[in-house]
């Protein structure tokens, strides 16, 4: 992406050092968030994903990546924890080119953004498929990790122009 921010980091104060962003004045809203992220591997991989030795690797990697939303505050430093009212994740899958899309939809009321959850949903999830299928392609490769769409609060809503969904 080219675009230039429009506005300045919100993560760091006037002498450059880290800080939780003070939320306390924000108004809470419906907020919503998506993220996509892609695995790819063997096709033949793809259709299997449901009966491999070790299990269901996508119901396994659906309940990691809800896991790893609710768990988002104690993984990524500055963000505020959540009492998110929904996570939900879905695969979409193409055997023939050996490609699982992986979308989370996060959402909460509150008065702070969920887009920190959702991309840390999508990225557990795929982690996930990766741990459950290494034993049969070790190549497995995880891809594009991406806000596709963001809902509520002062900046309104947002969606990514170059992608499709789930």
């Amino acid at each position: 992406m080219t675009d230039t921010p429009t506005h300045s980091l919100t993560h760091l104060n006037q002498h450059g050092e880290a800080l939780m962003v003070d939320i306390t004045g924000k108004t809470a809203s419906s907020r919503t968030a998506i993220a996509q992220a892609e695995v790819t591997m063997l096709p033949a991989l793809v259709a299997t994903l449901a009966n491999l030795p070790k299990g269901d690797a996508l119901a396994c990697a659906r309940i990691a990546g809800i896991m790893a939303a609710k768990k988002t505050a104690d993984l990524i430093p500055l963000c505020h924890p959540l009492a998110l009212t929904k996570v939900d994740i879905q695969f979409e899958l193409d055997p023939a080119r050996g490609i699982v899309r992986i979308q989370a939809l996060c959402k909460v009321e509150g008065n702070t953004g969920v887009e920190m959850e959702a991309l840390t949903a999508v990225s557990v999830a795929a982690l996930t498929l990766h741990d459950m299928a290494k034993a049969a392609d070790p190549a497995i490769e995880i891809n594009r990790i991406h806000l596709i769409e963001k809902m509520g609060g002062k900046s309104g809503h947002w969606r990514r122009s170059d992608v499709g969904s789930c």
